[in-house]
């Protein structure tokens, strides 16, 4: 999330369908789920800043697997604050971007959790 003149949220595209989301990754061994945040951040959306170590609250959804088997994952959401974009990353050709008020960007999203937290997001 960025924090500006009014807060903005960053949305991305997932790469299998294209829906908006927010930038998310699975939590590694050895790493907090805010560094895995964080990291994430940087790979999908090329996002530098200074994320909070505390999730504002967490969501559900239905990941599709490879298999076309669905898993319902549990996201922690932790807002981040946007100091620059780099002008490349690795999945920059991969996904588009889109930076929405909050409002506008609880209605992009299909997960009706990660709206709700968007909608209730107060720096």
């Amino acid at each position: 999330m960025k924090f500006s003149s009014g807060t903005e949220v960053l949305l991305i595209s997932s790469r299998e369908t294209g829906r908006w989301v927010i930038p998310k990754g699975w939590p590694k061994i050895l790493r907090t789920f805010w560094r895995s945040a964080e990291i994430e951040a940087s790979e999908e959306a090329g996002i530098i800043g200074k994320i909070r170590r505390k999730a504002i609250g967490e969501y559900k959804y239905l990941k599709r697997l490879g298999s076309g088997k669905h898993l319902t994952c549990t996201v922690k959401v932790f807002p981040l604050e946007v100091s620059a974009q780099r002008l490349s990353w690795p999945e920059r050709n991969q996904r588009k971007i889109l930076w929405l008020p909050l409002e506008e960007a609880a209605k992009h999203v299909e997960e009706p959790g990660l709206a709700e937290l968007i909608r209730t997001f107060s720096d």
